[in-house]
């Protein structure tokens, strides 16, 4: 007997009747999305502590005002992913302070040339006459630099030196970097000749906004790639327990996934002290130099979309090689050599490299170094090694409610009639062998016939109307490494 969702067994009202079933039509798709998470500013119109679907960066300007971080970070995420769908969810300041630098100019230019100064990743330039005093010259340069809303900063001159004020209270104040003539010489930025420049980094920004009325808004929505531009402890553990596998994100009941990007600036040292006091597989930090001009904010936007761009399109393939749109370099006696890249791997952090003059993902590995037993434990290394799990759960999720959203359960060699909505174990093992094959011509998984030997569905005995269901898929590995033995020879011997 055919199992109809609606049509009644008992009509007697003639003729023609016709249900429409799409339980065997369907197919997996998914839509991946992105939230950012950033400080606005006052100027905003945007409700603080609210995701919000922003897909163009003038929106953002508007939501959350010209020259905020979350508006810069929506720009840089959008110069790495034109395509994917994004939403912003914009922090208050809080009660912290700001963070103030200085420019300070000296004496007076002996020929006309030009400042090129540096705020975080942007430059700003003003002319200077022949015989231009350094008062005039730092009026200048604080006219130019407020003239550019974008920027993170104002900017007031007083007695020849430029102060920097951030716009944001806070420690990320703190990161933005400013400099003279980044390009140097060769890319013609000179400081005009008579004059002398004297930088005061930006220090003073304290606090970090709290995360905890922006999580709980978050609710259950997905998102699979979440861009934080802090990595203070207090924010990464409140993202380690939103992520969690036991009540977060990850977790047997809520099935959201997704995956945390950051980014951090520091040195070798400081980095691999920060990595290795952190252990969480949902989480990736983005370590960088010293001297990369951007902020943090920044790097982290680039970072994340880059990422993002790339598992959208698989989430099986490894992301390294990605270029990081609008990021600079820092100088080349500043980057990582190889073997502190390594030695960040190791210790949790994520790392980039300097690859035909742009700045490339290198490796996006997560935090987690250790299991619950406190050894070494490689499980779960790679972001991409999460990105696959989440699509192979998402993928028999939905094949499963799909096809069986209200079927009967019954043992296997049941004797039911063709057409019956039932299901034995034996039909849903088939079900998800069959998807696995799919998966693995997708190249998501690999070696189909030893996940068929290990697979089991079974009907527990205590509780009839279950299936328990261990699933070992094989997660297909990304290319890393391509070691050569080159045994070279002075000559072959001859052959006989």
């Amino acid at each position: 007997m055919i199992s109809f969702n609606n049509t009644p067994q008992n009509l007697r009202v003639p003729l023609f009747y016709a249900e429409v079933d799409n339980s065997q039509a369907g197919y997996f798709s998914q839509t991946l999305r992105t939230l950012i998470i950033g400080q606005m500013l006052p100027s905003g119109v945007a409700a603080t502590n609210m995701p919000q679907l922003v897909s163009r960066t003038d929106a953002a300007k508007e939501q959350f005002g010209v020259g905020s971080m979350l508006a810069a970070m929506h720009a840089k995420y959008r110069a790495n992913d034109a395509f994917g769908e994004v939403w912003c969810l914009p922090l208050a300041d809080g009660a912290g302070a700001v963070a103030t630098g200085t420019i300070g100019l000296t004496g007076s230019a002996s020929k006309a040339g030009t400042l090129s100064a540096y705020i975080g990743g942007d430059r700003v330039q003003v002319a200077v006459a022949a015989a231009d005093t350094a008062a005039a010259a730092a009026t200048a340069l604080a006219a130019a630099i407020n003239a550019n809303s974008d920027l993170p900063v104002t900017a007031a001159a007083a007695a020849g030196a430029v102060t920097v004020t951030a716009k944001h209270k806070g420690e990320l104040g703190n990161d933005i970097l400013l400099q003279m003539n980044y390009r140097g010489a060769a890319g013609g930025e000179t400081t005009p000749a008579g004059l002398t420049v004297v930088i005061t980094a930006m220090a003073g920004g304290t606090t970090t906004p709290s995360l905890t009325a922006g999580i709980a808004a978050m609710g259950d929505e997905e998102f699979d790639f979440i861009i934080c531009p802090y990595t203070d402890s207090a924010t990464l553990d409140a993202l380690m327990a939103l992520m969690n596998d036991t009540t977060g994100r990850w977790a047997w009941n809520r099935q959201i996934y997704g995956h945390v990007y950051a980014a951090k600036r520091g040195t070798f040292a400081a980095l691999q002290t920060f990595g290795v006091a952190r252990n969480d597989q949902h989480v990736t930090v983005a370590g960088f130099e010293t001297g990369v001009p951007n902020p943090a904010w920044e790097y982290a936007a680039a970072y994340g979309a880059r990422n993002a761009v790339f598992i959208a399109a698989d989430p099986a393939r490894p992301t390294q090689t990605g270029e990081l749109v609008g990021i600079l370099p820092a100088p080349g006696p500043n980057r990582f050599i190889q073997t502190e890249r390594q030695t960040l791997l190791n210790s949790g952090i994520a790392t980039s490299y300097v690859g035909g003059g742009a700045v490339r993902v290198e490796r996006a590995v997560t935090t987690y170094q250790k299991n619950a037993f406190n050894q070494a434990d490689p499980s779960y290394l790679d972001s991409e090694t999460m990105h696959q799990l989440a699509y192979i759960l998402r993928s028999l999720r939905s094949a499963i409610t799909s096809k069986y959203p209200r079927h009967k359960l019954a043992d296997d060699g049941t004797r039911y009639g063709a057409g019956q909505a039932i299901v034995t174990p034996s039909v849903i093992r088939g079900e998800l062998i069959a998807k696995y094959a799919e998966l693995e011509e997708a190249g998501i998984v690999e070696n189909a016939k030893a996940f068929k030997e290990h697979l089991i569905v079974e009907r527990p005995s205590n509780d009839p109307k279950r299936l328990n269901v261990l699933l070992p898929p094989d997660l297909v590995d990304q290319l890393r490494v391509f070691a050569v033995l080159a045994q070279f020879r002075q000559q072959y011997p001859a052959s006989n």
